[in-house]
């Protein structure tokens, strides 16, 4: 049996769509529309094509064989594209980025939820609003939580220097800067694979992500939030809009909150309630999420909220109407997630291991059949075993698993021991006759690492890469194969994204980070100074030190001996740390301590091997 299909961790049968039928997502994915820009093309500065939609057209046809028919009907959904009342005085733009965008009316003028990944998305999205509720001033920010899909637009909506509030939950700096920042190479490498991004945009390319339509690729920035929310039920009023906040951390971001506006009986579920099953460990890679919190949290939202809501909406995909029919949505994504978790954990203390649970792991039948449980963008196979991952660890417990080779040199052995490259690749292309296409590419990999060079196991590997991607119905494992399919055949593209604009937002400490994780530990084994810095604009006093390899930071009391000191703004750091330029500042000492530091980093490769060695 050919196992592309839905092998990708959906279980449970759900009915395949006739053609484009309309259903009830249909229906509410399209009630209030009140336009959008035609064609729907954005572009930087520099003239570059940033976001567009015309190239998902294709979708409003009936479908294709290479398509999983479900995901097909998800992408149709999530491509269509505009402004759209929610409710009175709140509206979304919706298919202008990952994202959704939310404008909330206040007395003076508007208030703006989740503005984008994008400059220039997020001010076409801010025209498209204002062209049909009239030119009104944006005089607050709200970050759901510290996903860069939900601030990084935020200079397209606001000026740098810009006085007005900004809100977000407690540790969003931290969050936003460890995801994007720290590990913003290694998971932008990585979501380029999961977003599908070298892809075309065709029924057998790229069809979106599950959650939206993909990402734009435009200027990121970063306000730094000037009100905190630190507790469930804190109340604040923007622009004379009342909005009750429920802190969620620990759920789909370990900074996140949900929104109530009492005023208008809506209901912001942020990305806590999507019309799909989640990820608990996003293939692009993050820290592993809680379900068994998540869950919670989503029933507390019904508590709170659920029975004084007529309407609740999201940062992705379309809203739900109507107070019974929100309690029910809820309730279903709270029970997901329970029993996700509770299943899981009950198979691992009988032994079993992620791989073995995910498997052969099944839903129950009144939730497997749900469109807006199904695995678009989370699965239930890489859910389950994030949920292992959680509690045990990456290690499953048998000793032979303990000290593995890497990649490389196991297949090295792995392919000597099957008679060669030629060898390999013929139990593997028969393996891939049969139909086992998850063994197949196991053993194509194992060529590819043995000898990156033979044409014909990048051939084979491509080849049954593309088949498990045109058979997935969820669409970040549709866009994983059919990525490293592309790489394989045409090599590594360009990566436009960048989380380069956020760098002026980072405090002092987070700045000296972002170069203690660039030190060559080896190279820096015999080095050692220290300097001090005097930070102007706050008088705060911080020593560096490179000690047995590591540079460690920390706030000083009072000033004592040092290599180096420095007096200098934090906007001057943040500018000297992005170039390696430390022209113009106050410095005493011995000025060439600087040099040797930066001749002890290397620059992240955004552009690292994958599917080859």
């Amino acid at each position: 049996m050919d196992d592309g299909g839905t092998r990708d961790g959906t279980t449970g049968s759900i009915p395949v769509h006739p053609g484009r039928a309309r259903t009830a997502d249909d229906v509410a994915s399209d009630r209030g529309f009140l336009g959008s820009i035609d064609p729907l093309v954005i572009r930087a500065d520099d003239g570059r094509v940033v976001w567009e939609m015309d190239s998902l057209a294709f979708l409003a046809g009936e479908g294709s064989e290479s398509v999983n028919d479900s995901l097909w009907r998800q992408s149709a959904l999530t491509a269509k594209h505009g402004l759209y009342e929610v409710t009175e005085g709140i509206y979304q733009v919706r298919g202008f980025d990952l994202s959704n965008v939310t404008f909330v009316e206040g007395e003076r003028g508007v208030i703006v939820i989740d503005p984008l990944i994008s400059a220039e998305t997020a001010a076409a999205a801010l025209d498209l609003y204002r062209q049909h509720r009239g030119d009104r001033p944006v005089t607050a920010i709200v970050y759901t939580h510290a996903h860069v899909d939900h601030f990084g637009g935020v200079l397209g909506v606001a000026e740098p220097d810009s006085a007005i509030p900004v809100v977000a939950p407690e540790h969003f700096l931290d969050n936003a800067v460890s995801e994007n920042v720290y590990a913003g190479t290694a998971m932008f490498r990585r979501g380029y694979y999961y977003d599908g991004h070298p892809l075309a945009r065709s029924a057998s390319g790229r069809v979106g992500i599950g959650l939206g339509p993909g990402a734009s690729t435009g200027t990121i920035g970063l306000l730094v939030p000037t009100i905190e929310i630190t507790q469930t039920g804190q109340e604040e009023v923007l622009d004379g809009v009342r909005i009750v906040f429920q802190l969620t951390p620990g759920t789909e971001c370990p900074s996140e909150m949900n929104l109530y506006f009492p005023d208008h009986r809506a209901l912001c579920m942020a990305e806590n309630a999507t019309h799909t099953l989640h990820n608990l460990l996003t293939l692009r890679g993050a820290q592993v999420r809680d379900p068994r919190m998540w869950s919670r949290y989503i029933g507390e939202a019904i508590e709170l909220f659920g029975h004084r809501s007529d309407v609740e909406f999201a940062s992705h995909h379309w809203p739900t109407w109507g107070t019974r029919e929100i309690i029910d949505f809820l309730g279903e994504q709270r029970d997901l997630y329970a029993y996700l978790h509770d299943q899981t954990v009950r198979l691992m203390n009988q032994g079993l291991t992620g791989i073995e649970i995910a498997e052969d792991f099944e839903l129950p039948p009144s939730l497997a059949t749900l469109w807006h449980t199904r695995g678009y963008y989370g699965s239930v196979n890489h859910n389950v075993k994030a949920i292992y991952q959680r509690y045990l660890g990456w290690y499953d417990g048998n000793p032979a698993h303990l000290w593995q080779h890497p990649p490389t040199a196991a297949a090295s052995r792995y392919v000597e021991v099957m008679g060669g490259v030629a060898a390999t690749l013929e139990h593997a292309r028969r393996y891939l006759e049969a139909g086992d296409l998850r063994f197949a590419v196991e053993l194509a990999s194992h060529a590819v690492f043995a000898d990156p060079g033979d044409g014909a196991a990048r051939e084979l590997l491509a080849t049954g890469l593309e088949r498990l991607g045109l058979g997935a119905e969820n669409a970040t494992w549709r866009n994983v194969f059919l990525t490293g399919a592309n790489e394989l055949r045409y090599g590594v593209g360009r990566n436009d994204i960048s989380a380069g604009g956020l760098l002026s937002a980072l405090t002092v400490t987070q700045l000296f980070d972002t170069l203690a994780i660039r030190v060559v530990g080896p190279r820096a084994w015999n080095e050692s100074f220290a300097i001090n810095w005097v930070i102007t604009d706050t008088r705060d006093l911080y020593r560096l030190e490179l000690s047995h390899g590591a540079l460690v930071h920390y706030p000083m009391q009072k000033p004592r001996a040092a290599d180096l000191n420095v007096r200098i703004s934090r906007t001057r750091l943040a500018q000297a740390v992005a170039s390696g330029s430390f022209s113009g500042v106050d410095m005493t000492g011995d000025t060439g301590v600087l040099s040797r530091l930066f001749a002890l980093l290397d620059a992240p490769d955004p552009s690292f091997a994958v599917v080859t060695p």
